[in-house]
């Protein structure tokens, strides 16, 4: 016997639960498919909320004959081999996983994308407009599926009740308690509720049952997906917002992906980018948090990530030379400065412009006025001080004082 999700998969787009901004009474792709016209789409949300059953859905009400194309696995070849029908008569083709498709695959497939022969409904985890190669999106609509709720979910789960398994007693808690540990991944919740089924020794299914079967709950994560990128953002803001509990929340997602390394790589990114001048020494601890958490393994390395997240998220907090540099490569991506004052220049020169270099070591305050910036950026001002730290705001005072020394040209 087939799996439950797949006898529950839907056939038509009345069928399908959520994405009413779609396939609701207004949305368009209920318009294309009641008008028997559809152009190339591009599908894109997060796995387990619907892509596939709803290309499916479309190209089953439109009756257009149809094939299935995976650009991360399925050779040039195979794609002439559908193509070739197209001589006969109109096609789809529904492609999954569209953004690793490869360039020579996608300029082979875009003259017949143009002609009108070939029709394609592109799949993704990713959004499209980040990953998708231009070509394609210029020829396609783009249309977001979102994430599926709860009470959609626990739908679906009471329908599956009522068809395949009238003869159990389940209480709503149980579909509660599914709805709640399927993270809004459909699919997963109709698989765990056929292995309470499969697994129940008896008719009758309470909440203990469910949780002795079901012990943890389904974490939808590809590294390439939008979500996974939504929890990393979800860890940084947190942290930059001094929520330690939140902070702890989202690395404790980030944990059971089992995925370190970009994790590590973030917390990094954060000890310079968020907290920066306000606590320098961030930046290696962070370090050596992330190379004892690689080289422990999980689950170990939930401690030090653990200790530094906690660390990172009620430190002080500057973006001061995070926004310094920003504006510095601004000017430089501008075409501004190049011309390096002559003094400055590695070695001398017989120029009879080039003055002197002055060695600041040999001046009071190992500091002495001349110009370092070329002349079309001699007064432009980077670096902004915060009084975020004791540490920025000696920073500060040293600034305050070299600034005030330029204007005097003497320290």
């Amino acid at each position: 016997m087939e799996p439950l999700a797949y006898r529950m998969r839907p056939q038509t787009i009345d069928d399908i639960v959520g994405q009413d901004h779609l396939v609701g009474p207004n949305g368009p792709i209920r318009q294309m498919v009641k008008n028997k016209k559809i152009p190339s789409l591009i599908l894109y949300g997060n796995p387990g909320i619907g892509k596939t059953t709803l290309a499916n859905c479309i190209v089953n009400e439109l009756n257009i004959a149809h094939f299935k194309f995976n650009a991360s696995t399925d050779s040039k070849q195979q794609l002439k081999d559908i193509i070739e029908h197209s001589n006969y008569y109109e096609i789809i083709i529904i492609v999954d996983e569209i953004h690793r498709m490869k360039k020579d695959i996608q300029d082979y497939l875009l003259p017949f994308v143009e002609e009108g022969r070939v029709k394609i409904i592109g799949l993704t985890t990713v959004n499209p407009y980040h990953s998708v190669n231009p070509a394609i999106r210029s020829r396609t609509l783009i249309y977001k599926l979102y994430d599926i709720n709860i009470d959609a979910i626990k739908k679906v789960l009471h329908k599956a009740h009522q068809n395949y398994y009238s003869e159990y007693i389940i209480s709503n808690e149980v579909f509660n308690f599914l709805a709640q540990m399927a993270n809004q991944d459909v699919r997963q919740a109709l698989n765990m509720f056929e292995a309470l089924i499969i697994t129940s020794p008896t008719k009758e299914i309470n909440l203990e049952d469910a949780k002795t079967i079901i012990q943890s709950p389904t974490i939808s994560y590809d590294k390439d997906s939008d979500l996974y990128y939504d929890i990393l953002s979800a860890l940084q803001k947190s942290i930059r917002g001094s929520d330690v509990d939140a902070s702890l929340h989202y690395l404790a997602i980030l944990l059971s992906t089992e995925d370190l390394l970009p994790l590590i790589r973030r917390l990094w990114v954060i000890a310079y980018e968020d907290i920066g001048l306000a606590n320098p020494q961030i930046g290696p601890r962070a370090l050596a948090a992330g190379e004892i958490a690689l080289k422990l393994g999980l689950p170990e390395a939930r401690i030090p990530l653990g200790t530094l997240v906690v660390e990172m998220a009620l430190s002080p907090k500057s973006n001061s030379a995070y926004l310094a540099i920003d504006k510095a490569l601004k000017d430089v991506n501008e075409g501004k400065g190049g011309r390096i004052p002559l003094h400055l220049k590695n070695t001398y020169s017989f120029d009879p412009r080039q003055q002197a270099y002055k060695y600041p070591h040999d001046y009071p305050g190992a500091w002495v006025y001349q110009q370092y910036l070329p002349d079309d950026l001699k007064d432009a001002k980077y670096y902004k001080p915060k009084e975020s730290s004791q540490f920025e705001k000696a920073l500060m005072a040293r600034y305050q004082a070299i600034e005030e020394a330029k204007k005097k040209q003497t320290f």
